[in-house]
């Protein structure tokens, strides 16, 4: 790609020592002109330290230290702005516990060349699923993004999910440093704000799989407090509405 559309890949970590020395390789071998922005929480596990390393190793990899945990969120939000203040052109935007995985990567970026604006790494369209997941978390998670599709008059299958690759002037239009909320509801008010700006968004089908090491940072009371959230989103719609500024270039 030509350096006006550079590309980022966003990468926050939390305790993922295990999985950051298999998961950078892989996805600078699916996309070598990339930049990796590891973005730490000031892991104790050592996370931060091997990302040192491995960016003094390689000068496509980045590590934005945070000064501790304050949620996936934030996290996302700091590494958006540190890609675009670095002359990103795509940003994409995945986990590092290999859920996943990096032979999407090539196909999320050629959409946005191809027009999109918003690509939506998506379980839930044809040739999507999710692998070694209990019933029960399959249930919850197809069942919380009806609701949102439902309650925010969305059509978009699948969005609670984070793998997901932005045009930058459209990243730059939702403004994630405003989002005060975390969890999965921060990945549904992106996309809703996207949808409000006449975002050209396109989902494309992933298969989202368990983590290969380390522990599930998903708490018991996140779908909960997502649920009173989104309705706390559908109130908001009219305010996005009256912003006119909110139009993709």
């Amino acid at each position: 790609m030509r350096p006006a559309n550079a590309i980022w890949v966003v990468l926050p970590t939390y305790d993922e020592r295990e999985n950051l020395g298999s998961i950078v390789p892989a996805i600078l071998a699916e996309l070598p002109e990339a930049t990796l922005l590891v973005v730490d929480d000031a892991s104790p596990d050592g996370t931060g330290e091997l990302a040192d390393a491995m960016a003094a190793a390689d000068p496509r990899v980045r590590v934005l230290h945070r000064a501790g945990k304050e949620g996936l969120a934030r996290a996302y939000a700091d590494g958006f702005a540190a890609a675009l203040a670095g002359g990103a052109g795509v940003v994409v935007q995945m986990d590092a516990d290999w859920s996943h995985h990096p032979r999407y990567l090539r196909s999320l970026v050629e959409a946005i060349g191809g027009g999109a604006d918003l690509v939506l790494g998506s379980r839930y369209v044809r040739g999507g699923g999710t692998r070694n997941w209990p019933l029960r978390r399959r249930l919850v998670s197809r069942g919380g993004n009806l609701y949102a599709q439902l309650v925010l008059w969305l059509s978009y299958r699948d969005l609670t999910g984070g793998f997901k690759a932005w045009r930058a002037g459209l990243l730059r239009q939702v403004e994630p440093s405003s989002v005060r909320i975390s969890g999965y509801v921060f990945q549904v008010e992106l996309t809703h704000r996207a949808h409000l700006a006449g975002a050209r968004i396109r989902e494309m089908p992933i298969l989202f799989e368990e983590r290969r090491a380390g522990v599930s940072k998903m708490s018991g009371g996140i779908f909960v407090e997502a649920a009173r959230q989104v309705l706390r989103l559908r109130l908001a719609t009219f305010r996005w509405k009256r912003r006119g500024r909110l139009r993709v270039d």
